[in-house]
C-alpha cells in the first residue's frame, strides 16, 4: 500500500437501517452526528435506507409498491398523447 493516501481514523459506527431498525457494527470512517446505544457502548450513528437485511436481491422479498397510484398517475399523464382510434371506412354497396 502508498503511504498517506489511507485514512487513519478508522473507529467502529453502527449503521441503522431505517426501513427495518436492523443495526450492525462495522469499522468506518464516515462522519456522524447522531450516537446510538448498542449493548452499552456508544457509538457514531450513519442511517441506511436500505441494506443487507431489507434490500429485495439479498432477502428473496419483493417489496409491494403503489404500484397502482403509479400506473394511474402514468395513464392520466400521458392519456393526451394517444392516438385517436383510426375511423373505419365504411364499405360502399
Amino acid at each position: 500500500m502508498r503511504k498517506g493516501i489511507h485514512p487513519e481514523n478508522y473507529r467502529m459506527v453502527a449503521f441503522k437501517d431505517m426501513s427495518n431498525n436492523d443495526v450492525f457494527l462495522t469499522k468506518s470512517t464516515a462522519d456522524a452526528k447522531e450516537t446510538l446505544e448498542v449493548d452499552g457502548v456508544e457509538y457514531p450513528l450513519i442511517k441506511l435506507e436500505i441494506s443487507r437485511t431489507s434490500h429485495p436481491y439479498y432477502t428473496g422479498k419483493v417489496k409491494l409498491i403503489d404500484a397502482a397510484g403509479r400506473i394511474d398517475k402514468f395513464k392520466t399523464k400521458y392519456a393526451k398523447f394517444k392516438k385517436a382510434a383510426p375511423v373505419q371506412a365504411q364499405e360502399e354497396e
